[in-house]
């Protein structure tokens, strides 16, 4: 199997190149509009944590009153809002998120109907066709990218040498990697990307969520039994953040990423809960409890914890480097 997907990679190579090269000879096919257009995007498939980062920076610009929209493709949104739009509508209510394919049309709308000053276009490093200001990209610490093929073979969307189209990368979960490896990759980064601007953060649980309760603290955790499921592009990293808290994790089941919850499956969770003690927690991740919104599972507490963006280093040069392609606030 590792040899046909070795052999595959050739062709999808191939087609990425030639869309790529026809955005590089001629930038006019990227429609321009008239305000900023920040991307916050990936090299890889699979989870980097870009929710809680498309967050921070909508939140971030939200502070200095900047009207903002979020534009996404919205993967799994035909029939209505997918889940990152619940979670980013749960946290961030006074930021509209448009989402659809053409992602030109999404950002005339915010800009002639929502008056939006600010554009934040999630998972747009492979979206060309929207001009942007400000590419980052999110790079996963625990999965070295010098060590990762192109798609089939890896996790690679695009080559690695794309990532000179990018003005900074954030190395994400740098707690769950070794030190040396941080500092290796970075290194790596700077010696073959001069141009990005570098960062790294981590993702740290910022509150407990449960439907019809106020929210609570992730400390409470610590020592607790715990059962654990998800459906998102890196469990694992999940599993850590529960080790982490000290929580006692009895079982833990993955779902595929976006997972849509059916009856059957609310039934099966239920049944799976039904089988530990009556004082054990139930835990998902916020972007799954959005999806099913229920207090508990056959009588244990259903709890959603709740992720936010962290930074270790070089977040005041990339506010900098951010702020400069703002234009100037005029009194209105």
């Amino acid at each position: 199997m590792r040899t046909l997907c070795w052999w595959v990679r050739w062709p999808y190579a191939v087609g990425v190149s030639v869309r790529n090269r026809r955005f590089d000879h001629r930038p006019s096919l990227a429609v321009r509009v008239p305000i900023p257009v920040i991307s916050i995007g990936n090299l890889t498939l699979g989870g980097t944590g870009k929710t809680p980062a498309v967050e921070f920076f909508a939140r971030y610009l939200r502070s200095l009153d900047r009207r903002v929209a979020i534009l996404s493709r919205g993967y799994g949104s035909e029939s209505g809002p997918n889940d990152e739009a619940l979670l980013l509508e749960e946290n961030l209510p006074d930021v509209p998120h448009l989402q659809g394919r053409d992602r030109v049309a999404l950002a005339n709308t915010a800009l002639e109907e929502l008056e939006s000053e600010v554009l934040v276009l999630d998972d747009g490093f492979q979206h060309r066709r929207l001009h942007r200001d400000f590419d980052i990209v999110l790079i996963d610490a625990t999965r070295d990218i010098f060590d990762e093929y192109l798609f089939p073979r890896g996790l690679l969307r695009e080559p690695l040498s794309n990532l000179k189209r990018a003005h900074a990368a954030i190395l994400t979960r740098c707690d769950q990697a070794s030190p040396e490896s941080v500092r290796r990759q970075l290194g790596e980064l700077g010696r073959r990307f001069p141009q990005l601007l570098l960062a790294t953060a981590r993702h740290v649980a910022v509150e407990l969520l449960r439907e019809g309760h106020g929210p609570g603290e992730p400390d409470s955790l610590r020592g607790r039994p715990v059962i654990a499921f998800c459906g998102i592009g890196n469990p694992g990293a999940f599993r850590r953040t529960l080790a982490d808290l000290g929580a006692t994790v009895l079982d833990f089941k993955t779902f595929d990423d976006h997972h849509a919850y059916a009856r059957d499956d609310i039934e099966s969770l239920r049944a799976w809960a039904a089988t530990f003690p009556a004082g054990t927690l139930v835990l998902t991740t916020q972007k799954d409890w959005v999806k099913l919104r229920t207090p508990d599972l056959a009588g244990r507490p259903l709890l959603a914890v709740r992720v936010g963006l962290a930074f270790d280093s070089g977040l005041s040069e990339l506010l900098a480097r951010f702020n400069s392609i703002l234009p100037e606030q005029t009194d209105e």
